[in-house]
């Protein structure tokens, strides 16, 4: 709830923890924000010289997987692995460079039945019937990152888990049930307990201490507040800042699954160029609520078109102008302030209006100036159309017209053949399915 300085565990390092994908069904582009808003401060504190080890986990067990196994008659895992690939076709589709490592859950189990043990032995846990909970009350900082009082709430206990000593301790550990996934551990077969599994894993990667613990806004309690209570009360120093984004929201309402207001990036990417939805989803402050509708999607669309019909005559008229070295300092002094995108990508904007000045008076020189410096900047975005990654997207249709142009010719060819021969089937046929690929021919 402030904004500190940055000063990093270790000079010229930082080490950031996302709490990634939970993989019960494909992503909506509420989920893709977070990846996307941590993506953009990566990529800042890169730019700004830092060596940046970043992790974002792969929740790939949990009751929501459990519960769409059942219901889908599928193995746990089908689901999980499937939808995993979902999310990271997502990310790579909005431009979000590959973390440093993406562990999984399942992978880490003896990290979290050793965190378990420890926190047993010093008083901060406790077995019921094959379970483990953390006890609340054994932490007196407890609820110190979303400020509540613990006497004041009131968690209900969870379905089928027995054996709590207060209705608000966690579970850590779940006792295995029968059709159930589970592991073996000094207190009985069962499975993890989704708090559990990003202390053991941030633990793991990122040793006891850690500069930036991320996650969307709704995590905060109870996964952030638990996760702090797990790892400190085991020792760890754990993470020194806490950052969360906001939703993207429909009709007021976040979006989820749950609420059946979800938009699937997969059919998103459909419609809209992915970089315009990497534009409309990474350029509002990442502490802002995004309410979609379409006629926002549409006005990102255009602003974004503003910057690249820019780029586009100037690169006509100059050739292709490399990056600048340097970002301009206003646009710097932006994202060093939270990374307050909005006001950067207002440096931006400027800097196109600049470039088209300099072009009406064909002043060549300032023009590709311009161009430079909107590269650098577009660059530390992730939105730089004449980077290699969407450069080779807007190219790979036109790359392929010749050919579909060859192989149209050739179907034809053997169709006017068919014809000449009176084999009005074969040629009727061929302008079928030509018909089915949307080419209409007409004789």
């Amino acid at each position: 709830r402030q904004i500190r300085d940055f000063t990093p565990l270790q000079p010229g390092c930082v080490s950031i923890y996302l709490c990634g994908a939970t993989v019960q069904a494909a992503p909506h582009i509420g989920h893709i924000r977070s990846g996307l808003n941590f993506d953009i401060m990566r990529r800042w504190f890169e730019y700004r010289g830092y060596d940046v080890t970043f992790i974002r986990n792969v929740t790939d067990i949990d009751d929501k997987i459990i519960a769409k196994a059942a219901e889908q008659n599928r193995p746990w895992w089908s689901i999980g692995y499937e939808n995993e690939r979902a999310f990271d076709d997502g990310y790579t589709a909005l431009g979000c460079l590959p973390p440093t490592y993406e562990p999984r859950a399942t992978g880490h189990v003896t990290e979290m039945v050793e965190m378990m043990r420890v926190l047993i032995e010093r008083g901060h846990a406790y077995e019921a019937d094959g379970s483990v909970y953390f006890d609340v009350r054994s932490w007196p900082s407890y609820l110190e990152l979303s400020k509540q009082d613990l006497d004041e709430m009131r968690q209900p206990a969870e379905e089928g888990i027995t054996g709590k000593r207060d209705p608000r301790d966690f579970a850590m550990w779940k006792a295995a049930k029968p059709g159930e996934p589970d592991w073996e551990t000094p207190w009985g077969r069962g499975r993890p307990g989704w708090h559990l599994e990003c202390s053991a894993m941030a633990h793991r990667y990122l040793g006891s201490a850690f500069d930036i613990h991320g996650g969307g806004l709704d995590l905060v309690f109870p996964h952030h507040e638990n996760e702090i209570a797990q790892a400190k009360a085991f020792g760890d120093d754990f993470a020194r800042y806490w950052v969360h984004n906001a939703w993207v929201t429909m009709s007021g309402e976040k979006m989820s699954k749950s609420l059946g207001n979800s938009v699937l990036v997969s059919e998103m990417v459909k419609q809209w160029r992915p970089i315009v939805l990497r534009y409309y989803l990474g350029t509002p402050h990442y502490r802002s609520t995004i309410e979609y509708s379409e006629e926002a999607l549409r006005e990102a669309e255009s602003a974004f078109a503003r910057i690249e019909g820019f780029m586009q005559r100037v690169v006509e008229k100059a050739g292709v102008v490399e990056p600048s070295a340097e970002v301009p300092p206003t646009f710097a002094e932006a994202m060093d302030d939270d990374l307050g995108v909005p006001q950067a990508l207002a440096v931006v904007h400027t800097t196109v209006r600049q470039g088209n000045s300099a072009l009406a008076a064909d002043d060549k020189e300032a023009a590709v100036a311009c161009l430079a410096e909107v590269r650098a900047m577009l660059g530390v975005l992730g939105l730089d159309p004449l980077d290699p990654q969407w450069a080779d997207e807007e190219s790979c249709g036109e790359d392929l017209h010749g050919v579909v142009d060859s192989l149209v010719g050739l179907v034809l060819e053997q169709r006017e053949a068919a014809r000449a021969r009176k084999d009005w089937a074969t040629a009727d046929a061929i302008r079928d399915q030509l018909n089915q690929s949307g080419l209409v021919i007409e004789d």
